[in-house]
């Protein structure tokens, strides 16, 4: 599992990575093809407007000019074809174009336009803006044709040469607008499978620290149990042996042990099964009108045997003026003896448990403080798992299953209150518990 975990992470990753370079070159290359057809349309449009505005009419305009080489002292008279300027106005120019445009489908495509004569005195049209966007060659294309292409009418020689341009402002903007949903579908997808990557790695995770949880419990159980049964097993021996069977007190002390020891196992037993029902939200609660400060010192007095064991103090400041609460008693009084058991038992030498109380508001806060060996910021964020502990290796210095202060959070939060933990490694941690007051 070690050795595949990185594997499968790595490759995942790897075809992720690959995914999104192709989904940006995919898109890529559409934007590139959508301009060139954009392009393509634009000019065979303007093919069209053309044919259209170069229709062929009968008419032809003299104009005279003093022309002294040829006809010295006399005037020349010079014949054009009417231009497409003075045969059309800009309107009418306008809507051809618009007309050619929505047969190549480009429909959303504003443009602007001007006719140019070739010539430096001609006339020309220009719409409004188009020399502006003509200015801005950067993001603005020009297209150009010819609406007289030479040789194409019959008088080519008596007509000035004139040209078509149009320009389609924000050509490349309207390009991105038109691909705007295809790329959000690349763009959604892609984000569906990256989330999807991360689940799993998540799952993945969370799977083997179930492993790790589940080889630590099963070692912590076999640990639990190997010593009582073990003990069991000799006081069975120690019983028949003939001196003891004919000596009371001898016999009596084994059986006393016996049946602590099944106690413990019991005890043991209990605590996993509750684990089991608290999984399955089963715990039925009997909720009654308590003082809080009662069931503490019923906590305290369980406590106070070991704390005298290992020399050390216990100081209590029950400072809440209210402190009757909606509680269990058996539930509300464990919760608080699993907090102190815990003090003790991860305590340092010179043990220094302190608990306090007092009122915030229509609250009753519960504070417990030790000085014990404290929890680095991993423990603190994982101490309320089920089944987790802190530990070296595989060898944990307090033997048990992981499952008092999961039970405890679960047992405040069924009184509708709240937990918050605090510790600094190797100087102690505090616990303050927080639940409503009841309304007498």
């Amino acid at each position: 599992m070690k050795r595949i975990f990185p594997i499968i992470t790595i490759l995942i990753f790897l075809s992720l990575l690959g995914l999104i370079f192709f989904q940006f070159l995919w898109i890529k290359s559409a934007r590139e093809a959508k301009i060139n057809q954009v392009e393509e349309n634009i000019v065979r449009a303007m093919y069209v407007a053309s044919e259209i505005l170069s229709q062929d009419n009968n008419s032809i305009i003299p104009f005279g000019k003093k022309n002294d080489l040829v006809f010295p002292g006399g005037d020349k008279l010079q014949y054009f074809k009417p231009s497409v300027t003075q045969r059309f106005s800009k309107e009418e120019i306008s809507q051809v174009i618009r007309n050619a445009f929505n047969q190549f489908n480009l429909k959303n495509y504003p443009f602007e336009f001007a006719i140019v004569e070739n010539s430096i005195n001609g006339k020309q049209l220009l719409s409004e803006n188009y020399f502006n966007l003509y200015s801005d060659s950067a993001n603005n294309k020009n297209h150009s044709i010819a609406l007289y292409p030479p040789g194409g009418s019959s008088y080519e020689n008596l007509v000035n040469e004139e040209f078509f341009n149009v320009i389609v402002p924000g050509q490349k903007n309207i390009v991105w607008k038109e691909m705007f949903w295809f790329i959000m579908g690349a763009i959604f997808f892609t984000l569906i499978i990256t989330t999807a990557f991360f689940i799993t790695i998540r799952t993945l995770l969370k799977q083997k620290k179930l492993s790790e949880i589940k080889s630590d419990f099963i070692n912590n159980m076999t640990h639990e149990f190997k010593t009582p049964l073990a003990t069991i097993s000799l006081a069975v021996d120690a019983l028949k042996n003939d001196k003891v069977k004919g000596n009371e007190e001898k016999t009596g002390y084994f059986t006393n042990i016996i049946k602590e020891e099944n106690k413990r196992m019991n005890k043991q037993v209990e605590t996993i099964l509750q684990a089991a029902l608290l999984d399955k939200q089963e715990v039925q609660l009997n909720l009654k009108k308590l003082h809080a400060h009662d069931l503490i010192n019923a906590a305290l007095n369980n406590i106070t045997l070991q704390v005298e064991e290992k020399q050390g103090t216990l100081h209590v400041q029950l400072d809440a003026e209210k402190d009757l609460v909606l509680a269990d008693e058996v539930h509300f009084t464990n919760l608080i003896n699993n907090l102190l058991d815990n003090a003790v038992k991860y305590s340092k030498e010179n043990l220094a448990v302190k608990l306090s109380t007092e009122n915030a508001g229509n609250q009753l806060r519960i504070k417990i403080e030790d000085n014990g060996i404290g929890m680095n910021k991993e423990t603190l964020n994982r101490i309320f798992e089920k089944f987790y502990r802190a530990h070296t290796g595989n060898i944990h210095n307090v033997k048990g299953f992981g499952l008092g202060l999961s039970y405890v959070k679960t047992m405040v939060q069924a009184h509708h209150g709240t937990i918050k933990a605090d510790s600094v490694l190797g100087k102690g941690s505090s616990f303050v518990i927080t639940v409503p007051l009841s309304v007498l």
